[in-house]
């Protein structure tokens, strides 16, 4: 029987609101084989791929999810705290406490790389956003290659004080979300 999660279907819905230019470049090209639509080939390469990303924004929710790709277990460090909201941040805070009773650890120490062996290398050649905004909420589907194996994520986060938050981290590829961890 076939499962889908909810993150699933919202993934999915934030997806099908970008073109499909942008769609593609998250999620790869079409086989080589997928039958064509009545048009021209496309080009050897197309100008999405020749042109470089655009700047990440300051203060824009990518630019908060960005760090945790720049240096591996940030989500983790308590320091961090500040750049998560609840129910991120109370699960972050419950994990915090386990672990300082040494009872054991709660949560993977790379849960932003979907808790997979990397190369940093391969995570910064593969590494693709979409950032979509609605109001005071915000989502950031993050896709990237680890170990030759696909990964998609998917950040929420909230404006709190005129400040994006990260509320929650679900993995589309393991089916797991920050929010559903019970660290106790």
């Amino acid at each position: 029987m076939l499962r889908c999660r909810p993150w699933v279907l919202a993934t999915a819905c934030l997806l099908a609101g970008f073109s499909s230019a942008a769609a593609q470049g998250l999620l790869g090209a079409p086989p080589a084989d997928a039958p064509a639509d009545n048009a021209a080939p496309p080009p050897a390469e197309s100008p999405a791929e020749n042109a470089p990303a655009a700047p990440v924004q300051p203060g824009s929710p990518t630019a908060v999810v960005k760090p945790f790709y720049e240096h591996a277990r940030l989500e983790v460090d308590p320091a961090q705290r500040g750049h998560f909201t609840d129910p991120a941040k109370s699960v972050l805070d419950k994990s915090d406490a386990l672990r300082k009773s040494g009872q054991g650890e709660c949560l993977d120490p790379n849960m932003a790389l979907d808790n997979a062996e990397y190369d940093e290398a391969e995570i910064d050649k593969s590494l693709k956003t979409i950032e979509a905004v609605k109001g005071d909420q915000a989502k950031v589907v993050v896709a990237f290659v680890a170990s030759g194996n696909p990964h998609r994520l998917e950040w929420k986060l909230k404006k709190v004080d005129g400040d994006w938050k990260i509320s929650d981290l679900l993995s589309v590829t393991g089916e797991w979300a920050l929010s559903q961890y019970q660290c106790e």
